[in-house]
């Protein structure tokens, strides 16, 4: 199951006003109820789900819950989506909190998740436009990949 249409389905709704997001949990929330409209019934489609769940050592993983898991009754298909929707500026230490998403999703699928996804809306020009700052800008603004290690850009934390 490849959830990229369905996910792109979905931001083609919210730009076009067919669907209102004004927080990260309305855009988890919406997502959710969107994907259970289309879905199979064997797949649950659940929020805030702990790794645990799927037997897998919180202690391994540099996060703990998934904001959206989708999974059918067999647990033979396992699909996590992390959304991040920062409105609150804090723009360097919000695009580390991708790059966090994005390692945490790759611990996932080596651990025997399906393809999973990071879903990011940004309305604020920072995000993507602007020009200079740490260089963890670059790869939000130049279309460079995530990789390697990334240094938590402000504070001494992570």
């Amino acid at each position: 199951m490849d959830l990229n249409e369905t996910i792109k389905n979905l931001i083609n709704e919210i730009s076009h006003g067919n669907i209102e997001v004004y927080n990260e949990f309305s855009v988890q929330f919406e997502l959710a109820m969107y994907l259970r409209e289309i879905l199979p019934f064997n797949f649950k489609i659940q929020l805030e789900r702990n790794i645990e769940y799927f037997n897998l050592d919180k202690n391994e993983f540099i996060k703990k819950e998934m904001d959206i898991v989708v999974f059918d009754n067999s647990l033979q298909k396992k699909h996590c989506i992390e959304i991040k929707y920062p409105t609150n500026g804090q723009y360097p230490e919000q695009m580390f909190k991708i790059s966090k998403d994005v390692a945490f999703i790759e611990q996932l699928v080596q651990s025997g998740f399906n393809k999973s996804y990071s879903l990011v809306l940004a309305n604020s020009r920072p995000f993507y436009m602007d020009k200079g700052g740490a260089e963890i800008y670059e790869m939000f603004r130049e279309n460079k990949e995530i990789k390697g290690e990334v240094n938590k850009p402000t504070g001494k934390k992570d």
